[in-house]
């Protein structure tokens, strides 16, 4: 069977094992072509039950007895979490905070253990918040920031940092490096492992951002010796909008490290209320104030179902569903205009593709006007497209290509003038 015939997506949904759970979760329009879940996942079902059960039978009844047993939450969640997506044992993860205040918390205490070197390196494909966060600390701790700039095609393909790559920038001044396990904007996927070892060679720390990995591929965060991670749940998580990041700390070097902001939560013997700080041992001193127990709620309904599911399974279906989307370009978009900016081998790509147009902007936006298809839109000219394994269908990914091959031929996409818009 041809990928050009829509029997094909057909079939492939006729034997998949995970097409059972999309009925998991709330799609009001099935005409839509939903490919944003790598920017916020659809709402499980079981969300809303979990969080009218957490009103009515625990904070409703409950009223402040209730911490006793929430105040746990953040560590169980963190466990499901970890075992669920990052192949990390109990006592490393912790559901907490943003992304943002997780990345900022982690950078200061790999700085702060490693005191004589002035020395950072991220990548200028990175994801802004965690540039911005490092460009503040280099300013105002007087540090080398150093910028890899693997926009440049000469320099890396499809933003890839590469160990090769790292090494030139690498010496005994380095403090830590940062960077994403999926590019956010090219999908592409970087070697943890591999980098993670060659940063530790140098005496440094390695900080990933997992947020367009966690839930789509199966990562192993233990047997790779990763140090520290963070990463978000509303993505391929969808544990819902502004739902709380996560951090990660290898058990190995958790008493190594002190945070820079120093919260109650993070205090031995909390409720002596001390008169000065003193450090929880362990994953508890990397916590900061009380947390949000209907946005734990969410996060355990949603990674319950993936923990369900499998992420081995899941990794299955992104690499057979992008798989789809990269002939389907061939067959039908390289022609319009398009150029692939994410890589062919499955390995090497996370659960979205990233197709670059000079109208990329403009089609986006007619996408979501006129054909309704909801794809993203990165700039400067880089059009997203992912599968949510557990809520998208094969079929679904294929009329959404279709319909985006039909835009762009028509022209019909020239009928968008007015692409502002404060979120794209």
């Amino acid at each position: 069977m041809n990928v050009t015939e829509r029997q094909y997506a057909l079939d492939l949904d006729a034997k998949d094992p995970l097409a059972k759970f999309r009925s998991e979760y709330v799609i009001n329009d099935p005409e839509i072509c939903y490919l944003d879940g790598n920017s916020l996942g659809r709402l499980p079902k079981r969300t809303i039950t979990a969080i009218n059960d957490y009103l009515l039978k625990d904070w409703g009844t409950k009223v402040v007895e209730g911490w006793g047993e929430w105040i746990e939450e953040p560590f169980t969640t963190g466990d499901l979490l970890g075992r669920t997506t990052l192949g990390a044992a109990p006592g490393q993860v912790l559901v907490t905070d943003t992304t943002s205040v997780n990345f900022y918390q982690l950078v200061g205490a790999a700085l702060a253990a490693r005191p004589g070197r002035k020395t950072i390196i991220i990548d200028g494909a990175n994801f802004p918040t965690d540039r911005y966060i490092l460009q503040g600390y280099a300013k105002t701790h007087g540090l080398n920031l150093i910028t890899i700039d693997n926009e440049d095609p000469a320099i890396s393909q499809h933003e890839r940092i590469t160990p090769e790559l790292l090494e030139k920038y690498l010496s005994d001044d380095v403090a830590l490096v940062s960077f994403e396990v999926i590019q956010y904007r090219a999908g592409a996927r970087n070697d943890i492992k591999a980098i993670t070892d060659l940063a530790r060679k140098y005496g440094a720390f390695t900080i990933w951002d997992c947020s367009h990995a966690v839930g789509a591929i199966d990562m192993q965060f233990d047997r790779d010796g990763v140090d520290l991670a963070v990463g978000c749940t509303y993505k391929f998580g969808s544990a819902g909008p502004g739902a709380p990041g996560w951090l990660y700390v290898s058990k190995r070097i958790q008493n190594e490290l002190q945070v820079p902001i120093q919260g109650w939560h993070a205090q031995e013997n909390q409720f002596e209320m001390g008169a000065t700080f003193k450090r929880a041992n362990g994953l508890a001193g990397f916590q900061i104030a009380t947390p949000s127990i209907i946005a734990l709620r969410s996060v355990q309904t949603s990674f319950g179902i993936i923990e369900e599911a499998g992420i081995a399974n899941i990794e299955a279906k992104c690499a057979i569903g992008t798989q789809m989307m990269i002939e389907l370009y061939d067959a039908w978009l390289a022609d319009l205009g398009f150029t692939l900016n994410t890589p062919r081998d499955a390995k090497l790509r996370g659960g979205h593709v990233s197709l670059v147009h000079p109208e990329g902007k403009r089609i986006a936006f007619a996408l979501r006007q006129i054909s309704n298809v909801i794809p993203d839109y990165r700039a400067p000219n880089s059009v997203r497209l992912a599968i949510s394994p557990l809520q998208n269908s094969y079929v679904e990914i294929w009329d959404g290509f279709s319909r985006l091959r039909d835009l762009v031929a028509t022209k019909q996409y020239e009928k968008i003038s007015n692409t502002n818009s404060k979120v794209t």
